[in-house]
This record gives structure tokens, C-alpha cells and sequence, in this order.
């Protein structure tokens, strides 16, 4: 069983900086990738970043200059800096882990609220 625990989340002024944090634990293929997906009322959830077990980096085009994903592989941890946060990066952020055991296995954690405003 694999289990995600995030945190980091809050309310923060447009313009501020967030950074989240998601510790992984349990049984972790050594390939895998994990990331951060956000998800707003309404609509369905989207990919924000990922980093795979050899550090390659996928960014959605809303994240690509203002936000940083880096990873622990020894401690199985993903943080993610949030730079220059506007109105419409408020949502719900999700930690997901692919792990690769034969076949690829979805994780998610419990999600972490990120709000921006004034």
C-alpha cells in the first residue's frame, strides 16, 4: 500500500509564493513519477508538473517559469515552489505517484487547498 501526504497549501496575496510538499511511503517501485495535478469546482483535474526517478520534468504551459518541482528519490519526496501566484491558480492540489510494478498504478494523496487573493 502506498500512501501520499501533502502539505504547503494556504491562502496567499496575488503575486506570493506557496511551496507544497508530498512525502510518499510504502511499497515504491524505483520507477516512477510524481507530480502535482490541480483541480477546480466544475472542472476536471489537470497536470501541473511531474518529475520522473531519473528527474525528467514535464510542466503545463501555466506553470512553465513560475513554478519549480524537485524531488528527494532517497526520501521519496516531491516539493513544489510556487512563484508569482495569481487568481486562477486557486484550487485543490493533488500529489500523484505512478508507480511501475509490471504495470503502472495510480496513487493520489488528500489534496491541499491553494487560495489567492486580495
Amino acid at each position: 500500500q502506498v500512501q501520499l501526504v501533502e502539505s504547503g497549501g494556504g491562502l496567499v496575496q496575488p503575486g506570493g509564493s506557496l511551496r507544497l510538499s508530498c512525502a510518499a511511503s510504502g511499497s515504491i517501485s524505483s520507477i516512477n513519477v510524481m507530480g502535482w495535478y490541480r483541480q477546480v469546482p466544475g472542472k476536471q483535474r489537470e497536470l501541473v508538473t511531474t518529475i520522473n526517478n531519473i528527474g525528467r520534468i514535464r510542466y503545463a504551459d501555466s506553470a512553465k517559469g513560475r513554478f519549480t518541482i524537485s524531488r528527494d528519490n532517497a526520501k521519496n519526496t516531491i516539493d513544489l515552489q510556487m512563484n508569482s501566484l495569481q487568481p486562477e491558480d486557486t484550487a485543490v492540489y493533488y500529489c500523484n505517484l505512478q508507480s511501475f510494478t509490471g504495470r503502472w498504478n495510480d496513487y493520489w494523496g488528500q489534496g491541499t487547498q491553494v487560495t489567492v487573493s486580495s
